[in-house]
């Protein structure tokens, strides 16, 4: 969250990804539930600690995580990335934050409470940075990430100990060359290292 000092607002791009750069199989299915990204119990703990309101209104429900935000009341999200959640029969897997889905091909919201936008999402984000409030989360996938790049504030890494060779990058993108300075780092006992990068 944006401290007294910074009136704007971060984007941080908060994802899992393996060692070599995937968010995901070659398959796009729902990667939560993959051996190469394990939920351990440590990083669970970690998870509801710092970051609740990232967990999808079925696990907080589960868990019994229903306090105010941390870090984020915004989430933001391809239409790739999105599909996963309609897949498994969720049309907002967030609806205790402002949902925004960036797409050209879904005309109709699956969920009234889904923010559709066929715009450009770099401009569409300078604007949300503006507007009072937390910190935005960028959820995926890849090319949006690649496509918003210049806006990401952040990247909070769920590093995992998993090689997979090939699948959705985490920046899937052309090549442009943006710096980050490492700010923080958090290694769990189950493997898991968290660690964040501010922009230079």
């Amino acid at each position: 969250m944006t401290d007294g000092t910074d009136p704007m607002r971060r984007l941080v791009y908060y994802v899992a990804t393996t060692l070599d750069g995937f968010i995901a199989s070659p398959d796009r299915t729902d990667p939560s539930g993959a051996d190469f990204f394990a939920m351990t119990p440590d990083l669970l703990e970690h998870i509801v600690q710092h970051f609740p309101e990232t967990l999808p209104a079925a696990a907080r429900q589960a868990l019994g995580v229903d306090g105010a935000a941390v870090v984020f009341d915004t989430v933001v999200e391809g239409r790739r990335s999105y599909q996963v959640g309609l897949d498994a029969g969720v049309a907002d897997a967030y609806p205790h934050l402002r949902h925004v889905v960036f797409s050209r091909s879904m005309k109709t919201s699956p969920d009234s409470a889904v923010e559709l936008v066929d715009s450009d999402p770099v401009e569409f984000v300078a604007r949300l940075k503006e507007e009072p409030g937390m910190d935005i989360w960028l959820v995926g996938g890849g090319a949006l990430a690649a496509a918003l790049l210049p806006q990401i504030d952040r990247l909070v890494l769920k590093l995992n100990p998993s090689v997979i060779g090939s699948g959705v990058p985490l920046f899937d993108g052309p090549f442009a060359p943006n710096l980050f300075r490492p700010v923080e780092e958090v290694s769990l006992a189950g493997g898991v290292r968290v660690v964040t990068y501010d922009r230079r």
